[in-house]
């Protein structure tokens, strides 16, 4: 089944599911294909509204209708939501919720089901998002393409061949946002110390990091190899890089990436702890 006959539906009307459903439309996917069930009404009416999809009375209701079930819901509603499903053989069941593995979902929906877990960020709500993926052994080879497809109509979408790996994926890119802000907070605060204007130092920050973004994705070279090329011996930037050197600069963000992969396992061990109990 080709994309131009995949019909999807969205449980949970979040975020999200909005960047995911305005990612679809603007690379052409057919809006009367892609169905969307939540409670809270008033999201789903101005989902509806700006993109012409079809709201759906129910998540059984949506489920009839769709080839992937989009779970765009918090981890901690999931069970509820999946324990009242009836899922047909066939379909793909597409999770955005952090921290909930494969086979706890399977236990929840009572059966064995085709399940892609997905890790997006949040500049996937500019279409800009880099998302981890992780199929269990039900997916096909069709609907690994489907749910790459969805996932890429908000940014890059890279599949993991272990699930366990999905931590590491939080803590690169779905926490790895915060680290540029950081960054770029320092670098902002410095350029006022130093007597530009605040709009001015925000101003060339932002387009500096988006540079140096771009000119490493285009890049052959590796981003140290990128960094020696504008590091002149004796100039301005070694100064930088040599001050940065001397406080532990890049062993301090590799060990605050492991804090992140640390607290992920944390997280989804506390996470099936507390839904055991409930």
């Amino acid at each position: 089944m080709g994309m131009s006959t995949l019909s999807i539906g969205f449980i949970g009307a979040g975020n999200m599911a909005s960047a995911l459903i305005g990612g679809l439309c603007q690379s052409g996917f057919n809006p009367d294909q892609l169905h969307v069930a939540d409670p809270a009404h008033e999201k789903v009416a101005s989902l509806v509204t700006s993109f012409g999809i079809h709201p759906s009375d129910n998540n059984q209701a949506l489920l009839e209708v769709s080839n992937v079930v989009v779970l765009a819901v918090k981890p901690q509603i999931m069970k509820s939501v999946l324990q009242s499903l009836e899922v047909n053989n066939g379909q793909l069941l597409l999770s955005i919720a952090a921290g909930l593995h494969s086979n706890t979902l399977q236990n929840w929906l009572g059966q064995e089901c085709a399940i892609v877990r997905s890790m997006p960020n949040t500049p996937a709500l500019v279409q800009c998002g880099a998302t981890g993926l992780f199929a269990n052994k039900q997916v096909s080879d069709q609907q690994r393409q489907q749910a790459e497809q969805i996932m890429s109509a908000i940014g890059l979408a890279i599949w993991v061949e272990q699930e366990s790996q999905l931590d590491a994926v939080t803590a690169v890119s779905g926490s790895g946002p915060a680290y540029f802000f950081y960054m770029m907070e320092a670098i902002e605060s410095a350029g006022v110390e130093l007597g530009l204007s605040a709009e001015t130092s925000r101003a060339l920050t932002l387009q500096t990091a988006l540079g140096a973004a771009k000119l490493a994705i285009d890049a052959e070279e590796t981003t140290a190899q990128l960094r020696s090329r504008v590091t002149s011996p004796g100039g301005t930037t070694e100064a930088a890089i040599e001050q940065l050197q001397s406080k532990q600069g890049l062993e301090n963000i590799k060990q605050a990436v492991t804090a992140a992969y640390n607290r992920s396992q944390q997280l989804a061990k506390q996470l099936a702890k507390q839904l055991a109990d409930s």
